[in-house]
């Protein structure tokens, strides 16, 4: 009989009901991770998807580097000094975001953070910032009705970034998947892509280097 009476206490049924309470699923967009941090701040989550590209449904990380392509397209004429200012510095907020929007998705490197693509796409296109700014050589587009020579081998340059970045992004061989490992939280999701960017930006160094050569004979009269 105690047990009755003390299963029908009005405290009891109170206490229950709050422990019901507490174990309701928080709402969207307030969600912690098990790191208990404070929940991420709509700027971070915006900065982390790329302006809402990594919510894209299909392949969010490609939709991401050609969000760096287009940064590129942009920035190019900056100079090579304040583009790499540029992209160390989105770096830098991209761990940040990239940290909160994991405890906003409540899930370690979610795909739907895509600002690290962005880093890594602009660090592998950094070495045609430099060849854009050799008057000599004419690599750089030209928006003209007739298509240039430099201005194709530009692009095809661009190119040859994008496709080098995405493979070992994906691939992730050596420096890149170990980036990935020894790292955690936003530092670790931006790691792999910033080694993927540098790995590719040396290996469009050698395309460029043959562009140049390529530039300079013409240039010269010189066959090719």
């Amino acid at each position: 009989m105690d047990i009755v009476i003390t299963a029908l206490d009005p405290r009891d049924q109170a206490a229950d009901r709050a422990g019901d309470h507490s174990s309701e699923p928080e709402p969207l967009g307030r969600s912690t991770d098990s790191r208990g941090g404070r929940p991420g701040s709509p700027f971070a989550i915006a900065i982390a998807t790329a302006g809402g590209v990594g919510f894209a449904p299909l392949a969010p990380g490609t939709f991401g580097s050609l969000v760096g392509v287009g940064l590129f397209l942009a920035l190019a004429r900056m100079g090579s000094g304040l583009y790499l200012l540029t992209a160390l510095a989105l770096t830098a907020l991209g761990v940040w975001a990239a940290d909160s929007a994991e405890r906003w998705f409540e899930r370690s490197d979610d795909g739907r953070i895509v600002i690290d693509e962005v880093a890594g796409q602009l660090l592998a296109l950094s070495p045609l910032v430099v060849l854009g700014q050799i008057e000599e050589l004419g690599l750089r587009p030209q928006w003209t009705s007739h298509p240039d020579p430099g201005a194709i081998i530009w692009f095809s340059l661009v190119v040859t970034a994008f496709v080098a970045f995405r493979v070992l992004d994906i691939w992730k061989p050596g420096a890149i998947g170990w980036a990935e490992r020894r790292f955690e939280g936003g530092l670790g999701v931006m790691a792999d892509d910033v080694v993927a960017g540098v790995v590719a930006a040396v290996l469009v160094t050698v395309p460029s280097y043959i562009a140049v050569l390529y530039r300079l004979q013409t240039a010269a009269g010189l066959p090719t």
